[in-house]
C-alpha cells in the first residue's frame, strides 16, 4: 500500500533553525565545497523514509561494473510513484533554499526524465562498493549532490572523501565517514573525489541521494552518455522505457509545468 506523504516542511524548518549556518557555510567553502552534517534528518522524517525504503526494496536493480562498482539502486522513476515523503524532502522549498544559500547558487531539482534526480543506493551483498569518481555534471550548469544516511550496519563500508584533489596549492585530505542514519553530506559534484569501500558479509548500508542543478538543459551527446551510464551502471535498461520527454521538466520550484 502506498504511504501518504509526510509534511516535511515544519520538521525541516525546525532543524535548520538549530543549524549554525555561518559555521556550516564556512566549513563548506573551506573544504572546497564539501560539508558533513551529523544526524541532520529528524526522527519523524527518517522513520517515514525508512518505511518507504522497505516498500521499494523488491524493486532494487542490482548492478556490477567490473573494477569499479557493485551494488543495488532504485531510481527516481520508482521513488516518485511509491515514496511520497522522499519526494517531499527532495522538492522541499525550505531545504532547497538552505542548499542554495550554502552553495551560493540558485539550485533546481533535476528534470523529471532524470532517473538520478533522487535515488536509493543499497549495499547489501559482500563486496558492494563504488570506486573513486566525481559526480560530474552532464548538464550545462553545475550539479550538486546530497547524500543522506538511512541504514548503516557495517564496520567496513564507508564514504571516503578526498578533499582538495585537483587543487595544486592544497594537500589532499582524506575523510572516512560512517553515514549514520540521518547524517548528510553536501558537495559540488565536479570537485569531490570520492568512493565507498567494500561491504563485509552480514553488513548493510542504504543511502538516499538527491541531485540538484543550476541549469536543467543538457546537450544531446551528454544526454546519450548519461542515459547509457544510468542504464548499465545503476538502474537497468528499463529506464529507457520510462523516460518522459524533456517538455515535462520541472519548473524552478521543482514541480511539473502545467
Amino acid at each position: 500500500m502506498k504511504t501518504l506523504a509526510l509534511d516535511v516542511e515544519p520538521s525541516v524548518q525546525r532543524v535548520l533553525e538549530g543549524v549554525d549556518f555561518d559555521q556550516v557555510h564556512s566549513r563548506y567553502w573551506e573544504q572546497n565545497e564539501f560539508v558533513f552534517l551529523e544526524r541532520y534528518l529528524p526522527p519523524e522524517i527518517l522513520n517515514q523514509i525508512l518505511s518507504e525504503v522497505e516498500a521499494v526494496r523488491p524493486k532494487i536493480n542490482r548492478n556490477y561494473v567490473p573494477t569499479h562498482k557493485k551494488g543495488g539502486s532504485v531510481s527516481y522513476y520508482t521513488l516518485r510513484r511509491e515514496t511520497p515523503s522522499i519526494l517531499a524532502l527532495y522538492e522541499s522549498p525550505t531545504f532547497k533554499k538552505f542548499l542554495s544559500r550554502l552553495t551560493e547558487r540558485d539550485l533546481l531539482c533535476c528534470p523529471e526524465d532524470d532517473p538520478h534526480s533522487c535515488a536509493l543506493y543499497f549495499y547489501t551483498e559482500p563486496g558492494d562498493h563504488i570506486g573513486f569518481h566525481y559526480d560530474h555534471s552532464y548538464y550545462k550548469g553545475n550539479r550538486y549532490t546530497v547524500l543522506i544516511g538511512l541504514v548503516e550496519r557495517s564496520q567496513s563500508c564507508r564514504l571516503v572523501a578526498r578533499l582538495y584533489k585537483g587543487q595544486p596549492s592544497w594537500e589532499i585530505r582524506e575523510m572516512r565517514i560512517p553515514m549514520e542514519p540521518g547524517s548528510m553530506v553536501v558537495f559540488n559534484g565536479d570537485k569531490l573525489w570520492h568512493a565507498v569501500t567494500p561491504l563485509e558479509a552480514g553488513g548493510e548500508r542504504v543511502i538516499l541521494t538527491l541531485q540538484y542543478v543550476t541549469d536543467q538543459r543538457m546537450g544531446p551527446v551528454k544526454q546519450l552518455f548519461s542515459n547509457m551510464k544510468d542504464a548499465f551502471a545503476y538502474f537497468g535498461p528499463a529506464v529507457f522505457l520510462r523516460r518522459k520527454p524533456r517538455a515535462s521538466a520541472r519548473s524552478p520550484r521543482g514541480r511539473k509545468r502545467g
